[in-house]
């Protein structure tokens, strides 16, 4: 049986030795082409650009080929967006290697709403926890706030946006069915419940380290600006920053003190252009010109 675009993604996504890009260009070629989807593995190792890992890649589709119905009843314990379908965050889409495909649980009409990145340190302190309960109840009247579940400010973004009656999007790095890190698993469940939460991964993909500067690009993509809150001078936060201004959306930084380790990374946006933000105003007054 021929597959559908939306099944042959879903088969590649779960394949091994194919990458986000590849996706991409097997989907683009099947559009430019009628939208066929009848490719062989070969075909696909082609189109897609596969070199070191054809092996795996071989592997893995031979595997899913020979066993059909087991990935149609594994496809269909999953809901999924594509790149092509209407419901696709457009800023999402303007991104450099933009997901192929988004796994969700959750209100999806979440991503056609203005969204704003509320992002930070693990290791919260006070300060910073003081800073999200005050920007919160302003920011979350006008705007989605987007984070990753993380420890810290992330999970207190989402939890606080919940509290005030506002509308929240995780993204994380793993199967939508994994929760991590532990600690933050009650907030995933109740997002995925009563919010939005959504990754490019599929069911039973746990974390890996390179998984999370991915997850970062969504969460720069699909935003109008990003706000670091607390961030060491080399943190994942900053990952994300620098993602948003690739992608010419404004970036937001709170100073905090500058003895403190975890202010460096804030005060050094600051000193690159970021917007010094002392009050959840800097920010609405900033996003309304997108």
């Amino acid at each position: 049986m021929e597959l559908t675009q939306r099944d042959l993604l879903f088969k590649l996504a779960v394949c091994e030795g194919i990458g986000n890009l590849g996706m991409l260009k097997v989907l683009d070629f099947s559009l430019a082409y009628h939208d066929t989807t009848n490719f062989s593995k070969e075909e696909i190792i082609h189109i897609a650009g596969i070199t070191t890992y054809q092996k795996q890649f071989c592997t893995s589709w031979d595997y899913w080929t020979a066993n059909d119905e087991k990935l149609q009843n594994y496809q269909a314990q999953h809901q999924f967006i594509l790149v092509t379908d209407a419901v696709y965050p457009a800023y999402l889409k303007q991104i450099y290697n933009c997901p192929a495909l988004l796994f969700y649980k959750g209100k999806i009409d979440y991503l056609a709403e203005p969204c704003l990145a509320m992002i930070g340190a693990r290791s919260a302190s006070v300060y910073g926890i003081q800073v999200v309960r005050e920007f919160i109840p302003a920011l979350a009247k006008q705007l989605t706030i987007v984070s990753g579940l993380a420890k810290g400010i992330d999970s207190i973004s989402h939890q606080i946006t919940m509290q005030n009656g506002g509308k929240t999007i995780g993204v994380i790095g793993t199967g939508l069915d994994i929760c991590y890190p532990k600690e933050t698993a009650h907030v995933q469940r109740e997002m995925m419940e009563k919010q939005l939460v959504i990754s490019e991964y599929p069911n039973g993909v746990g974390p890996r380290k390179y998984h999370f500067p991915m997850r970062n690009r969504i969460i720069a993509g699909i935003t109008l600006g990003t706000c670091v809150i607390e961030a060491r001078k080399n943190s994942g936060s900053l990952i994300t920053a620098q993602a948003a201004l690739d992608y010419g959306r404004e970036v937001f930084a709170v100073p905090g003190n500058v003895l403190q380790a975890h202010a460096k990374g804030c005060h050094n946006l600051i000193q690159e252009g970021a917007k010094c933000t002392i009050r959840p105003q800097d920010i609405l007054e900033e996003i309304q010109f997108f």
